[in-house]
């Protein structure tokens, strides 16, 4: 499961990309969407490379990422009672659940399918560079748990 983030704005964007970038919800910077692993997503995730970053996403972030930043629809935090409403007894649960593949988070009733975060404690290192540069583009690998932390801090 990929957590991707968008880094970069949109002045001066290719419109392929910005399509792209519409297709995978991407539309504001620091907006985070869950992907799943497959050819399809990759291809969109090179195609946008310049403008988002991502990596795989572990239980502890993703359970910490829907019990603060997770929202159903009417922007409403998730709670226990929409969890048990859909056979969760717990975030850690459904954390598994989304993990193991057997949900897909964005089809669960109710659900807004991006988190919105605050831009990352301590700031970007780079916007313009990749990754291998010493910058925050591209993929980043289990890195992706490190910035998801910081740009959840408050």
């Amino acid at each position: 499961m990929y957590a991707v983030i968008r880094v970069r704005g949109r002045a001066g964007v290719n419109a392929d990309v910005v399509q792209t970038l519409k297709y995978l919800r991407l539309t504001r910077i620091n907006h985070l969407v869950l992907l799943p692993k497959n050819k399809y997503v990759e291809g969109m995730l090179r195609k946008a490379k310049d403008y988002i970053t991502w990596g795989e996403i572990d239980k502890d972030t993703l359970v910490e990422l829907l019990q603060k930043r997770g929202r159903l629809v009417g922007d409403k935090p998730i709670d226990m009672e929409y969890l048990q409403k859909n056979n969760f007894s717990s975030f850690e649960e459904l954390a598994d659940a989304i993990l193991e593949k057997k949900v897909i988070y964005s089809k669960l009733p109710y659900i807004k399918p991006i988190f919105r975060l605050n831009p990352p404690r301590g700031g970007y290192k780079n916007t313009k560079r990749s990754v291998k540069e010493d910058g925050d583009l591209g993929y980043r690998q289990k890195e992706i748990n490190k910035l998801i932390k910081r740009m959840m801090v408050i």
